[in-house]
C-alpha cells in the first residue's frame, strides 16, 4: 500500500474555521466557533487572529467574526474561472477548425485585457511584445472593443492611451482609427493587418459576459489573408456561443 499523504493539521483547522464562519451571516464569536469546530479555544483564537491579519476574516466590534474582503476576492476570481471553463471548449474548437490561436478579451475598469488564449504546438499565439492595455488601437481584439463602445467611452479610452506606431502599418491618429472602425467592410468583425506585429494578421468580433463587453479573435500568418471572409463566418456563431456561455448565471 502507498504511504498516507502528509496532511498539515493547521491548514485543515483553518479551513474548518472558515466553513464555520461562513455559516453565520451576522458573525459568530470565537468561543462558539471553537465549539462548532471541536478546536481548543486557544487554537481557535490563534487561527482566527491569523486569518483576520491576512484578510480572510474580519472581526466585528461585538467580537464576532465574518468573512473578510480577501475571501470575497477569491470567490469572485473563482466565479470568473468557472465562467471561462464553460467557453474554453468553444475556443479550442475554433482553434482546431481554423488552425489558428484563439483569444478572448474583456473591457474592464477602462482597460482591454486578455482573459484567455487557446493555442497549441501547431497554432502558436502571436508574440505579445506590447501589452494589450497599450495596444488596443493596433490589435483586432482591441479595435473590436473600441468599435462597440459608445462615442464618449471611446473618446475617454483614446484620451488615456497614445496611439503608438508599433509597425509601419499601425494607425496613429484617433480620427483615422474611428473612421476605419465605423467603415469596417467585415462588420461587426474588425481586422489587424500587420498593425501590431509584422507578418501576422488578426480578425475579431464582439462578445459579452453579461453586461461586460469583450472580443473574440484569432491570429494567423499574413499569407492567409485571403481567408478573412471565411474566418469571419466561423467567428460569428462561436461568438454567440461564447456570449451565451458567459452570460448564464451560476
Amino acid at each position: 500500500m502507498g504511504a498516507s499523504p502528509t496532511l498539515i493539521t493547521s491548514v485543515q483547522r483553518a479551513f474548518r474555521l472558515l466553513e464555520a464562519v461562513s455559516a453565520h451571516r451576522n458573525g459568530a464569536p470565537a468561543k462558539q466557533l471553537a465549539r462548532e469546530t471541536g478546536l481548543p479555544l486557544a487554537t481557535a483564537y490563534h487561527l482566527l487572529r491569523t486569518l483576520v491579519h491576512d484578510g480572510y476574516l474580519r472581526k466585528l466590534e461585538d467580537g464576532g467574526f465574518v468573512l473578510g474582503d480577501r475571501f470575497q476576492t477569491l470567490h469572485t476570481a473563482g466565479h470568473g474561472q468557472t465562467l471561462l471553463s464553460r467557453v474554453r471548449p468553444a475556443l479550442a474548437a475554433l482553434r482546431d477548425e481554423l488552425s489558428s490561436a484563439a483569444y478572448l478579451t474583456f473591457y474592464e475598469d477602462g482597460e482591454i485585457r486578455v482573459a484567455e488564449i487557446v493555442d497549441g504546438p501547431r497554432t502558436p499565439r502571436a508574440e505579445l511584445w506590447v501589452g494589450f492595455e497599450d495596444a488596443g488601437h493596433a490589435t483586432a481584439l482591441g479595435k473590436s472593443v473600441l468599435r462597440e463602445l459608445d462615442d464618449e467611452a471611446r473618446r475617454e479610452y483614446l484620451s488615456r492611451h497614445p496611439l503608438n506606431d508599433l509597425t509601419p502599418r499601425t494607425i496613429t491618429t484617433a480620427e483615422e482609427l474611428v473612421r476605419r472602425l465605423e467603415r469596417s467592410a467585415l462588420a461587426p468583425a474588425v481586422t489587424d493587418l500587420e498593425e501590431y506585429s509584422l507578418g501576422t494578421v488578426c480578425i475579431a468580433v464582439p462578445v459579452y459576459s453579461g453586461n461586460t463587453l469583450g472580443s473574440l479573435g484569432v491570429s494567423m500568418p499574413k499569407d492567409r489573408l485571403h481567408r478573412l471572409d471565411e474566418v469571419r463566418e466561423r467567428l460569428l456563431p462561436t461568438a454567440g456561443r461564447v456570449t451565451r456561455g458567459l452570460s448564464f448565471t451560476i
